[in-house]
């Protein structure tokens, strides 16, 4: 089992958000906080809920978040 390169994935973060000031072209920025943090969570959400096989207790352990906060996630981001 390999475990993931947390360098790898702040990479691509830099190199995306990067990318995207670069070609803002004097447009006003959508606010980047909110932007890159619905990139991530959505597909991770989605993909560990697969991994489980849409266990949310697994899932919900596996994210290290609580159940509730999952459910709530789940929700928010219209998943199923």
């Amino acid at each position: 089992m390999s475990a993931i390169n947390e360098n790898e994935i702040a990479s691509c973060v830099r190199k995306s958000v990067n990318n995207y000031l670069n070609d803002l072209d004097g447009e006003k920025p959508y606010p980047l906080y909110n932007m890159v943090i619905n990139s991530v969570e959505k597909p991770l959400i989605e993909l560990v809920i697969k991994h489980t096989k849409g266990n949310q207790t697994q899932a919900a352990e596996l994210l290290g978040i609580n159940r509730n906060t999952l459910r709530n996630k789940i929700k928010q981001y219209k998943i199923r």
